[in-house]
């Protein structure tokens, strides 16, 4: 056995079944080694996606995420990838080709400090001198990956390391890092002062982020909301906690999120934030959430709580088990006036729009695609006003929402459909929605889809312009444009015949829930096009 094979072996004791990643020579021996595994090896078209479909692939499965590409400019195109998971807080082990070890520091060809360059954008990185160290930097990476709050870690091994022989190959069974031990319960005396609080709260609100998805704790917030009769708003990251519809949620919060959210947020006396980071996006300004109001705040991330505002009562911990702790004792919590002005709120304050009919409606197209679609899809948004409609007009039941909204990386939804796809199988639908700016980051990887067999939808909101960007200057700027215009970009009914992929186009709202039927039913990848008003605005 050699490192490579070794670092082979690693990945199937974790249970890994799909790397996603582009090869070199200095990661060839790994790609070689591949060959005799089981474990499927996805060539996508540029490094970075190798990130987001592995970032798409440990969302729905839960399970770490892994990548490999090569060492120098293959290392650092990945880098965004990187960046984007451990904003998001994605477990994912990146593997990195290097040089070999001799000709470290020496700047040789495609040589990069890979672990120097993603310092601040990884849980913990590694590079790997001695090969005897594979089995045990592996179990390490694995456990760090997906334990605490969650994210990413980069394991960089020079090709001399990959090729050297190992004489005697033991994957540890435990890991016992004396530097990291990550809190996972709750403290009994914490637990105790929110439930004393709640007991007395006359407006209680719990505002749930990513954390929630990121811990499976859907189910035990739900129960929770619904036993004591708590609303729940989200983040951006923690759409799908609740579903859509459902009487006791009350739309994302922010300064994108709906206005009867963020009042409900601003009214209440106390607030209980769980995995959410209370930053900008969610929370403008985060000094004002805690006026007249009693703030706990949960998160598995001590460095997370107090970190942009002071909580009354901080609880350091991983959601599931705080809410199976607090489930198991017996209080009472009624506020039914508080409610009630909630569905009040609800019902006077939802947005109106008035699009023009010469062009499809993005908030209407999405709310009637996410109802067309089946219980348990997976809807992937991208970022730009794509991201903000969708946001805002999604309908979840028991599938999932998932986009980047930490680093807001453009680009993102097509592969990480795409790794979603790949984890759960043929059966699960799987649809992609971006702009017209956003799918030109990562149209190449319909060569991917196609290769492998990946079948998803993808549905491009062409508005011929950055629409976010546009909306900002229009707003800021008093509608002096600069470089949003994305003329020259490419027919899409032709590259989707230089695919091989059926394709719709749709102007208007005429016959659309009959268009949308149509497509998500046609098996196989399909591309719908519509077409939107260049000025609409997402506010």
């Amino acid at each position: 056995m050699i490192g490579a094979d070794a670092i082979i072996k690693c990945l199937e004791e974790e249970g890994v079944k799909a790397v996603f990643g582009y090869p070199g020579v200095a990661i060839c021996p790994f790609y070689n080694s591949i060959l005799h595994s089981d474990i499927e090896s996805i060539l996508v078209r540029t490094e970075q996606n190798a990130g987001h479909a592995a970032s798409g692939y440990a969302r729905v499965t839960g399970e770490v995420g892994v990548c490999a590409v090569t060492s120098g400019p293959g290392a650092t195109n990945l880098i965004t990838g990187i960046a984007t998971a451990f904003a998001d807080s994605i477990p994912m082990v990146a593997i990195t080709g290097q040089v070999n070890s001799s000709l470290l520091g020496s700047d040789v060809f495609q040589e990069a400090d890979i672990t120097g360059a993603v310092e601040s954008f990884v849980k913990y990185s590694y590079l790997i001198k001695d090969v005897q160290d594979i089995p045990r930097v592996f179990k390490e990476a694995f456990y760090i990956a997906n334990s605490g709050r969650k994210g990413p870690v980069l394991i960089d091994v020079p090709i001399d390391v990959q090729n050297a022989p190992l004489k005697h190959f033991k994957y540890p069974e435990e890991v016992n890092l004396r530097t990291y031990k990550p809190t996972v319960k709750g403290h009994a005396v914490q637990i105790k002062k929110v439930i004393k609080e709640l007991e007395n709260a006359k407006r209680p609100i719990i505002c749930a982020g990513g954390g929630v998805l990121l811990s499976d704790a859907q189910e035990e917030l739900r129960t929770f909301a619904e036993k004591y009769h708590i609303p729940v708003v989200s983040t951006m990251m923690g759409i799908g906690v609740m579903p859509s519809r459902h009487p006791m949620y009350f739309g994302m919060v922010g300064n994108n999120g709906k206005p009867y959210a963020n009042r409900a947020m601003n009214e209440s006396d106390m607030l209980i934030m769980v995995g959410a980071r209370v930053a900008d996006r969610a929370i403008a300004q985060p000094d004002l959430i805690t006026e007249n109001k009693l703030l706990v705040h949960i998160d598995v991330d001590p460095a997370e709580i107090g970190k942009n505002c002071g909580p009354h009562i901080p609880l350091v911990g991983d959601a599931k088990h705080i809410f199976e702790d607090i489930l198991n004792q017996e209080f009472s919590c009624e506020h039914p006036e508080w409610i009630a002005r909630l569905q009040e709120y609800r019902d006077s304050m939802a947005p109106k729009r008035n699009p023009d009919p010469k062009y499809v409606d993005p908030a209407k197209f999405i709310e009637i695609l996410s109802e067309k679609m089946e219980d348990d899809a997976i809807y992937v948004a991208d970022v730009g006003q794509n991201q903000i409609w969708s946001c805002g007009y999604v309908n979840v039941r028991k599938g999932r929402f998932l986009t980047t909204g930490g680093m807001g990386t453009m680009g993102y939804s097509i592969p990480a459909a795409m790794g979603a796809k790949r984890a759960l199988g043929k059966d699960r639908q799987v649809v992609a929605v971006c702009g017209d700016g956003s799918f030109q980051m990562s149209m190449m990887e319909f060569a991917t889809i196609r290769q492998h067999n990946i079948p998803i939808k993808v549905i491009v909101l062409k508005n011929t312009v950055l629409g976010m960007v546009r909306e900002y200057q229009h707003y800021t700027y008093h509608d002096q444009y600069s470089v949003i215009d994305l003329s020259g970009s490419p027919d899409l009914e032709k590259l989707a015949m230089a695919y091989d992929i059926p394709f719709t186009r749709v102007f208007n709202m005429e016959n659309v829930e009959q268009k949308i039927e149509n497509f998500l039913k046609e098996d196989g990848t399909g591309l719908m096009e519509c077409i939107i008003d260049p000025s609409d605005l997402v506010k």
